[in-house]
């Protein structure tokens, strides 16, 4: 998904290519095809383009994990929704057909507390998402969705589940849109104590806590690892707009209809 950059990263997706595909340039995924992230994805590392209207891509995960099952290939889909997406009839439509086919496939829903300005308890009458497993007969984990040592093992255990053939996992992670729907949403629907009662379970400040309570990070390598950030986002920053704009004789190209 467009907010699960991090797992683009995670799986090979450099800054460089993200950033000349918001430029249009043929550096980026789609060679300049679009300036957008709607559909940003690359087979070759696993990741598929999502669809804008965000259950439409569960669909289509199901069927990655089903023709890997169908192959024999020991693989597990991953695919991410939100909560406002949990309320749409494909969703539904997708947990079920995974189950009934045992597919290896994990579900995660990043629970945001707001599907845009609709607060969860105005969409659903019980108290997690992931109850709503039991229901389809799979799974369902709930989890500090600001923990990494919280999700980590999660996932991890629902994808051993997925490979040996268990079938599916819902997992609701529980965090907090912390910035509005987009830019022109000044988010003033959210009270302003629960964004500072969310504010304080930053899941990247956290992070730095338990290492620096372990020792495994002080100030300077927490300074020397932005710097080195920032080096490389500016590097990329500067490739990116060095690549091409796409040539007009390549227009038809990658088209398939």
């Amino acid at each position: 998904m467009h907010r699960d950059l991090g797992t683009y990263l995670a799986r090979g997706l450099t800054p460089e290519r993200i950033l000349a595909q918001y430029f249009g340039r043929v550096g980026g995924v789609t060679r300049g095809r679009d300036a957008n992230i709607h559909g940003m994805g690359d087979l070759s590392l696993g990741l598929i383009g999502f669809i804008s209207h965000l259950p439409a891509s569960l669909p289509v995960v199901a069927g990655a994990a089903q023709a890997f099952k169908l192959k024999g290939e020991p693989r597990v889909a991953l695919g991410f929704f939100g909560d406002g997406s949990s309320s749409q009839g494909l969703a539904h439509e997708t947990l079920n057909w995974a189950s009934v086919f045992q597919l290896p496939v994990v579900f995660i829903c990043e629970n945001n507390q707001y599907a845009y300005s609709t607060p969860l308890a105005r969409q659903m009458n019980i108290e997690n998402i992931a109850d709503r497993a039991a229901g389809y007969g799979m799974p369902g984990v709930v989890v500090d969705g600001n923990d990494f040592f919280a999700v980590y093992p999660a996932v991890q255990a629902a994808v051993a589940h997925a490979r040996s053939g268990g079938g599916p996992t819902l997992i609701e992670c529980k965090t907090m849109r912390m910035r509005g729907h987009a830019i022109h949403d000044n988010m003033a629907y959210v009270p302003p104590d629960l964004l500072a009662t969310w504010q304080q379970r930053d899941p990247i400040r956290r992070f730095e806590a338990y290492l620096y309570e372990r020792g495994l990070l002080d100030d300077k390598g927490l300074s020397d690892l932005l710097n080195r950030i920032e080096r490389e986002l500016d590097a990329a920053q500067a490739r990116a707009e060095a690549s091409p704009y796409p040539d007009p004789s390549t227009v038809a190209d990658d088209v398939y209809a």
